[in-house]
């Protein structure tokens, strides 16, 4: 038997679609990236925003009309779980759901698959990676208690659970020791981690620095940071030590305190602006990324200039923006006073082209300079390689640096290069010395 597995959405349904990988492993079901070639094909769903539903539900149906004859597909993943019921109805193509709260029983299901009484469950140290050899992600948390007035991930996950301390430690171990360099952590909220425990040593910073003893563990980063969690403990970590990469991936969503209370935010403007001070005074090479949402019920002209005015003021490393689409079941569906699509895409465009200025000052800003950078391929079309240093995150949103070097780079080693050029997002650069063992 084979398998092979489609995940959508984030970095967070990736690790779950590897556990899901690691249990057919179990069952000693050959998995197969040729989603044609296989007997099952397994279809891990994003149910976040309108735009990921439908790219699930149009992958589903894409799969079921060029499959081949009795190839079996199994839809999981977060649209499952918020849809069950629906999708049992509406798309019959679909030969097994399973929904993220019967994941403890997948064993029923891969026993069912393969005529096995064995029963395997999933398990985070039996992971398939399917990042690279070097680079992977780890969950330390999931759900949220958030309530932001937009959002259906605490529909989906339920309440914020931290991962055990231990098993997580037992986990980058285990990646560590299959060569893994690169570790990133990852929760729907990063900064409680630990906050669940009674154990006050257990919360964020000293995740990291537990994590920076592992010896081949090279570089660590963590993202989705809610701005008023970044505590002075996990500054001072991120600040100290040389193995957590200078990065903090804040989503803010807005600026308008007004829009922000809509939106069930904690804090307000000042704060943002206070924490993101603090930190650029803390660590004057720390790169910022964030998120927005225009188009939010009852976003005035007022509310979009202020967060306009705001991006132009902070100057975001990195920032990506969103157009603001009703979520069933939660609050901010039934609010009044609904953004017009157009003119929502329009203040996205507006934010988006203001953010391209920034970009192309903070990037030419980094030409003469040198930085260490993992090598992650080799460009066959631009004849160089693409790597990243620490100002990019293996999510591939932040952009790419394109290395030109006149010796052959051994990909997932770390190297010395001069920025000799940039573009809006990307950057151009020569390897200066291709033996350097830190980042």
């Amino acid at each position: 038997m084979k398998i092979s597995l489609i995940s959508l959405g984030c970095a967070k349904n990736r690790i779950d679609s590897e556990l899901v990988l690691g249990v057919a492993r179990k069952y000693n079901i050959e998995i197969t990236p040729d989603i044609y070639d296989a007997d099952v094909i397994f279809i891990n769903t994003c149910g976040f925003i309108e735009s990921s539903k439908k790219e699930s539900i149009d992958t589903i149906l894409e799969v079921y009309e060029n499959k081949k004859k009795n190839v079996k597909i199994v839809a999981i993943g977060c649209l499952v779980e918020r849809y069950y019921d629906d999708l049992i109805k509406a798309l019959p193509e679909v030969d097994i759901y399973l929904p993220i709260r019967d994941y403890d029983n997948i064993d029923q299901l891969f026993m069912k698959l393969t005529s096995s009484n064995k029963s395997y469950k999933l398990s985070y140290l039996d992971r398939v990676i399917t990042t690279s050899p070097y680079s992977a992600y780890l969950k330390i948390g999931d759900g949220c208690n958030n309530r932001c007035a937009y959002c259906a991930i605490p529909l989906i996950r339920g309440n914020y659970h931290s991962r055990d301390f231990d098993e997580i430690m037992a986990e980058a171990k285990l990646l560590a020791d299959k060569g893994i360099k690169e570790i990133t952590l990852i929760a729907q909220d990063t900064t409680v981690y630990g906050t669940d425990f009674k154990n006050d040593n257990r919360r964020l910073n000293n995740l990291l620095h537990e994590i920076s003893l592992i010896e081949n563990i090279k570089i660590i980063r963590v993202l989705y940071l809610y701005p008023d969690e970044i505590t002075k403990e996990i500054l001072n970590e991120i600040k100290n030590n040389p193995k957590v990469v200078k990065y903090f991936d804040i989503p803010i969503q807005h600026s308008s305190n007004r829009i922000l209370k809509s939106m069930n935010r904690r804090g307000s403007k000042e704060l943002i602006r206070q924490h993101i001070s603090n930190i650029r005074k803390e660590i004057p090479s720390a790169i910022i990324r964030t998120t927005l949402i225009t188009g939010f019920p009852g976003e005035t002209d007022e509310d979009f200039n202020d967060l306009l005015s705001f991006v132009k003021e902070i100057k975001f490393e990195r920032l990506g923006c969103f157009t603001y689409s009703d979520e069933d079941d939660t609050a901010a569906k039934s609010y009044p006073n609904k953004v017009n699509h157009r003119t929502a895409e329009k203040r996205h465009r507006l934010i988006m082209e203001a953010q391209t200025k920034i970009a192309e000052e903070f990037n030419k800003s980094l030409i003469g300079n040198h930085y260490n950078c993992i090598i992650d391929e080799y460009d066959e079309g631009n004849l160089a390689y693409i790597g990243r240093n620490y100002m990019y995150a293996p999510d591939d949103v932040d952009g790419k640096i394109y290395i030109y070097s006149p010796i052959e780079l051994e990909i997932g080693s770390i190297v010395e290069v001069e920025i000799v050029n940039s573009t809006t997002y990307d950057l151009e650069a020569k390897s200066i010395n291709p033996n350097v063992d830190n980042f």
